[in-house]
């Protein structure tokens, strides 16, 4: 079964990402990469650019609406996602909680849906 883990990280986190000085948050980053690399767990993922290089969009009565910045404003901002391919909800659960970002922001596990992309894509 295949799970997202949604990263959530504080604007602390996101200046971390650019700072040259050796960093334990993107050590721990590394280390945790390299673990579910080599558990052969890891899918794929990526991080995201800053949440103010984010465009929202939504569609009003049939009207664009498009809106700089992500969707809410809040003290967390979504940086990433990482599918893992685990044995249960319980296993995602432990490698969220080894995430990095578990520690300053948060990393929400949600189990992918293929029968609702069976459909979408036929």
């Amino acid at each position: 079964m295949q799970f997202a883990l949604l990263i959530y990280e504080s604007p602390k986190a996101f200046a971390a990402r650019k700072n040259d000085d050796p960093d334990p948050y993107i050590g721990a980053w590394r280390a945790y990469y390299k673990a579910i690399v080599d558990a052969g767990v890891y899918v794929g993922g990526d991080a995201l650019e800053v949440p103010e290089t984010a465009t929202t969009v939504r569609l009003t009565n049939g009207t664009r609406r498009v809106q700089d910045g992500p969707c809410a404003e809040t003290k967390e901002q979504l940086a990433g996602i990482c599918v893992l391919e685990l044995s249960s909800l319980d296993a995602a659960l432990d490698w969220a909680a080894r995430c990095p970002a578990a520690s300053l922001g948060a990393v929400e596990v949600r189990p992918l849906a293929p029968d609702a992309k069976h459909r979408i894509t036929g």
